[in-house]
């Protein structure tokens, strides 16, 4: 098969087109003839060598998430056959024209495929840290990066609680945090004091999308680091923050996000739509930081 690898880290220009043994389904694996592949910032940071993994041994195929039609199915699979299409999260690499899932959902007729990929990862980042944060209706939760991919989910995720959200974004973002329910501010200098005017009574508990520096500002709001969660900076330990990394896949979890998707309770958006071979272009824009929502892959 045709597949997107790197053999050694760097610029995104490491990122090339290959021929690559075809992958086959292990147990509990399905093998999807891929339609959509996500871009993620993981894969971006992977590929550039600042996770602290060392350089590949051998070719590496990027990417987390997966959309297509079922070809292969590996022992013990049930409740799915081949020609059904699903999306999920890749084992072994997305990047390709085929790719194997173990955690995977049905993907509802009328729902696209590049709309589906966009959610594996943002859905279950946003569920994992609202569950930590242990939100409830009628609180006051900050979201800092409330238009980025575990943002807008999280935002959407919190309002449909019966939360209420301030979220930070661009200045030519408001009206799409605005739009997903939330009270938006822009980020930047002044953002205490902002949120305080907005937030009169304070805030419950606060979501770092960001990595951009806000956990002191976000103790200052809260008045302590309890029901502060980041995902995305390192100097959590250093101010006593909670920091969530690990990833919580669970099938149901991502069925009921696919399913939301589809009814129209939940919106995600598709800043881009690449040929495959456009993967150096993709990783560009995504590293850039103004891709106007997920980026999408298709052989």
């Amino acid at each position: 098969m045709r597949a997107i690898v790197y053999e050694s880290h760097g610029d995104p220009e490491v990122l090339h087109l290959a021929d690559v043994p075809d992958p086959q389904a292990g147990p509990g694996q399905v093998r999807v003839r891929v339609e959509a592949a996500a871009v993620n910032g993981w894969d971006v940071k992977s590929r550039a060598g600042v996770t602290g993994a060392p350089e590949p041994a051998t070719p590496v195929v990027p990417g987390l998430e997966v959309a297509g039609v079922v070809d292969a199915l590996g022992d013990g699979v049930t409740g799915v056959a081949p020609g059904d299409r699903v999306v999920g999260f890749a084992v072994g690499g997305g990047y390709a024209e085929l790719a194997l899932t173990k955690v995977f959902a049905r993907v509802p007729d009328g729902l696209a495929v590049t709309d589906a990929v966009t959610l594996p990862v943002a859905a279950e980042t946003a569920t994992r840290v609202l569950r930590l944060l242990d939100l409830r209706a009628g609180e006051t939760l900050l979201v800092h990066g409330a238009s980025g991919a575990v943002g807008a989910l999280a935002t959407q995720l919190a309002v449909r609680r019966g939360a209420r959200v301030v979220g930070t974004a661009s200045a030519r973002n408001q009206d799409r945090v605005a739009a997903l329910g939330a009270t938006a501010t822009t980020y930047g200098a002044g953002l205490v004091e902002r949120v305080r005017a907005l937030a009169p009574d304070g805030v419950d508990a606060v979501l770092d999308t960001t990595g951009a520096g806000v956990l002191p500002d976000s103790i200052a709001l809260r008045g302590g680091t309890d029901r502060i969660v980041t995902i995305a900076d390192d100097a959590a330990a250093d101010l006593g923050v909670t920091a969530s990394y690990r990833s919580e896949r669970d099938a149901d979890e991502l069925a009921q996000a696919v399913d939301a998707l589809a009814r129209g309770d939940l919106t995600t958006t598709v800043g881009a739509v690449l040929p495959l071979a456009d993967a150096a272009r993709a990783h560009a824009l995504v590293e850039s930081g103004h891709p106007g929502g997920k980026v999408v892959l298709v052989p």
